[in-house]
């Protein structure tokens, strides 16, 4: 009975214990703009714009949830400035530095890389 009970608590939640983890610092390819994922949370939120400083504290990236640990994707809302609203957006991680995500509006997809950083550089 035991073995049961802990065999399907495992299968549960065995996707999101062998994903690839986003948690940690991103800086945005070609952009001065860095996002921060924290441990046990679902959103990535910006830590600093050097184009838009009122932007610090905004939740770019929400619900975020694991689509396929075996390929380190998730699902999430990802905001689209041009729309100036959430889209739905498959976040992809590429050996643990790389970050995509896919935006599909229609019969369009956009996609935008970051790169995983350690600190935030000096201003």
């Amino acid at each position: 009975m035991i073995r049961g009970i802990v065999f399907v608590i495992f299968l549960v939640f065995s996707t999101q214990l062998l994903a690839g983890t986003i948690e940690g610092l991103w800086k945005r390819q070609g952009e001065p703009v860095w996002i921060q994922f924290e441990a046990n949370s679902n959103a990535g939120v910006v830590v600093r714009n050097d184009k838009n400083p009122d932007a610090v504290g905004f939740a770019v990236v929400r619900n975020l949830e694991v689509q396929s640990a075996t390929e380190n994707t998730w699902k999430a809302e990802v905001f689209a400035p041009p729309l100036g609203e959430y889209k739905p957006a498959e976040i992809t991680l590429f050996e643990e530095i790389i970050m995509r995500f896919k935006v599909k509006i229609g019969f369009i997809s956009r996609s935008a890389e970051w790169e995983r950083v350690t600190a935030l550089p000096d201003k």
